[in-house]
């Protein structure tokens, strides 16, 4: 069955069971309307109906937001942090590039081992400097931005093996990075706030060093597409849809993927057992996101293993709003209120959320 059938029917064979739960029409908030008219202009094609390779190359949310500043006659140049350095560390799996965002001052700081999105297949670093340039200015601490290994020429479980080497290293390394390994959390938007909560899950599996705490934006848990926010937000209008979602979990876990039900792949399907104990949490979703009631769910399932957990929604906007905030007020909030949470764990237990 092709990728975009098999997303459908899924959606399909679940509409009569949430057609009753399905919530009012959400409208568009105006400046994410101006976003997603200026993608729409940049002509891309749905990725289902591409190559990894084909997908790679196509236009993204960064471009589309560095259009409507272009257009406006607003500057495009990054938000400024103190210093950004690339460089590679060396862990079991090889040799793994790392980008460092050092905020001012002598430090040492906190620290955040971020993770980028794009489904385990697509973006990099750059496409996602926005969203992490701002956690460092936002949390008052160090953000190492991780290059993991990309499906599906590097299928599971590559980027979660390069997610937690690369948090191990940082903790290993304090002087390196100018952090206090004692406050180090994780961070991630979609596939990469799978691999942040993985790698609190992984950890803790392994008796070894947690982070302390964790933002997971928009996660990517669960390959089930037929929740109401996947039916109303996944018709691929709002940047990402079910196909997409379908082609992204095919790549990444395999010809298996709709039946996989592994905690450390999908992180929804992890036992109370293995969710009990994590960090601190702040889910981040979005209201026209197909991904808006995984996230919700996976609250849910945190707190059912006492985990603390803060969930905080933004109507009207889409997936990868996080990184938009040069062109978009909300994603200003979501990223400011990140940085309250953040700031609150590296203090201590005191002051957690």
């Amino acid at each position: 069955m092709k990728l975009k059938t098999l997303a459908v029917s899924l959606t399909l064979a679940a509409s009569n069971v949430f057609a009753a739960n399905l919530p009012a029409e959400e409208k568009v908030d105006p400046q994410e309307q101006k976003i997603l008219k200026a993608l729409e202009s940049l002509n891309p094609k749905p990725l289902h109906t591409l190559t990894p390779e084909e997908a790679r190359k196509g236009p993204t949310a960064k471009d589309a937001v560095e259009k409507v500043l272009k257009d406006e006659g607003k500057p495009t140049t990054p938000e400024k942090v103190d210093s950004v350095v690339s460089k590679s560390i060396t862990t079991a799996q090889g040799n793994l590039k790392v980008r460092v965002y050092t905020p001012e001052g002598p430090g040492p700081f906190p620290g955040i081992v971020y993770f980028h999105g794009g489904g385990f297949v697509i973006a990099d670093l750059d496409v996602y400097d926005s969203g992490a340039r701002a956690l460092v200015n936002q949390g008052k601490a160090v953000l190492v931005s991780v290059a993991y290994r990309l499906a599906p020429e590097h299928p599971y479980p590559a980027a979660p093996d390069d997610a937690v080497s690369a948090f191990n290293y940082v903790h290993d390394h304090p002087s390196e990075f100018k952090v206090d390994s004692n406050r180090l959390a994780v961070a991630g938007e979609s596939a990469g706030g799978n691999l942040a909560t993985v790698v609190s899950i992984r950890q803790k599996a392994t008796g070894k060093p947690m982070p302390i705490a964790q933002v997971l934006v928009y996660p990517f848990v669960t390959q089930d597409v037929s929740s109401p926010s996947h039916k109303k937000n996944g018709k691929g209008n709002y940047i990402l849809g079910n196909a997409d979602i379908a082609w992204f979990w095919k790549y990444y876990l395999g010809d298996g993927w709709s039946k996989n039900r592994d905690g450390y792949a999908l992180p929804i399907y992890a036992t109370t057992d293995q969710l009990r104990g994590l960090p601190p949490t702040l889910i981040i979703t979005a209201g026209l996101d197909p991904l808006m009631d995984e996230g919700q769910t996976y609250a849910k399932n945190l707190r059912a293993a006492r985990v603390k957990v803060d969930v905080k929604n933004y109507p009207g906007v889409t997936h990868e709003f996080f990184g938009m905030a040069a062109a978009l007020d909300k994603a200003k909030q979501a990223q400011a209120d990140a940085g309250v949470f953040l700031r609150k764990s590296f203090l201590g237990p005191s002051s957690e959320p």
